[in-house]
């Protein structure tokens, strides 16, 4: 039976995978921050078939410990401070998590695990301010946040580790990727969650800031398979995992609103509280090399997951107001 360490499990990439290798036969590690409230919400169903470990980026020595106890066969590091808005509130933590961080676990590994295969998270908003659309695993970085700044650290640390240890070091860019265990704070479910309070007279208006930025969405659950095949491959790489199609904010809400039968127009509003001040217009990834080695695939549309996100949001309203 191989056994994978996951960072970052409480979060929705760490939930789908955890789900997904256990469904694979592995014996699934967990390391979760130490906190006054525990999170384990997203993993609350699969949480009996788990070993979870405290452990923190922010402390090598006690990130060497859990590899040590559990010695894994593969290592996903899902752990980081993960929303763009909040990095430009919180620089530095964010580069102690989301930089720093991945150079203390690769050290760790190294140390402990030489031969465990490793996969960082990176992500499409290193690129920023595109240099070629769309974008694929040449294209410059041109990051436009505290946030991608700090991830083009941990791509490039990995890419170091690599070359210079020999370690099975593969980094995913993913372009954005959702679902109902997606957080509030992500302008997905930002607007699936208000849809379904709206149709539930709950709440009579969403503000969101810029209606014309471009994204390339996907779904969670299909994403997390295409970080399982990048370790199962003779030699380490890094890959774009995208759809290769990109749709506004507008059309975001457009699409989820008309799930309910109502018109977006009425309801949504831009606030310039919500602008960030360096956005990213525009977006799409090219994954053709995600699809020639690995053989992956995206499965479900962006109407789909739309559907599915209100629909889901729709069902948690509801048992709210019961």
């Amino acid at each position: 039976m191989k056994t994978a360490l996951i960072t970052g499990i409480t979060g929705q990439d760490g939930s789908y995978l955890a789900e997904y290798l256990l469904s694979l036969g592995y014996r699934v590690v967990g390391m979760h921050r130490r906190s006054s409230t525990l999170n384990f919400e997203r993993i609350a169903h699969i949480q009996d078939d788990l070993v979870l470990e405290p452990g923190d980026l922010l402390d090598e020595a006690s990130l060497i410990a859990v590899l040590r106890r559990y010695e894994p066969d593969e290592v996903y590091n899902l752990a980081a401070q993960s929303f763009v808005q909040t990095s430009f509130g919180q620089p530095v933590l964010t580069g102690e998590t989301t930089a720093l961080g991945v150079t203390r676990l690769l050290d760790a590994v190294r140390t402990v695990r030489p031969d465990a295969r490793f996969y960082q998270a990176s992500t499409s908003e290193m690129f920023g301010k595109v240099a070629e659309t769309p974008q694929r695993e040449t294209t410059p970085f041109h990051p436009r946040s505290p946030y991608g700044v700090a991830k083009v650290y941990g791509h490039w640390i990995t890419v170091n580790y690599r070359e210079s240890y020999g370690m099975h070091a593969s980094s995913g860019i993913l372009f954005n990727h959702e679902s109902p265990r997606r957080g509030l704070e992500f302008v997905t479910r930002k607007v699936t969650f208000h849809v379904a309070r709206i149709a539930h007279g709950l709440a009579h208006e969403l503000r969101l800031g810029n209606l014309d930025a471009q994204r390339d969405w996907g779904f969670a659950g299909d994403y997390v398979r295409a970080m399982w095949l990048m370790l199962q491959q003779p030699a380490a790489d890094d890959y774009v995992v995208a759809t290769g199609e990109t749709h506004s904010v507008r059309e975001l809400c457009e699409r989820a609103f008309a799930v309910v039968g109502l018109d977006w127009e009425r309801y949504v509003r831009v606030d310039e509280r919500f602008m960030r001040p360096a956005e990213v217009d525009l977006l799409v990834g090219d994954a053709t090399r995600a699809r020639r080695r690995l053989g992956w695939s995206p499965s479900v549309t962006f109407d789909e997951l739309v559907s599915m996100m209100v629909e889901a949001d729709m069902d948690l309203v509801a048992r709210q107001v019961k």
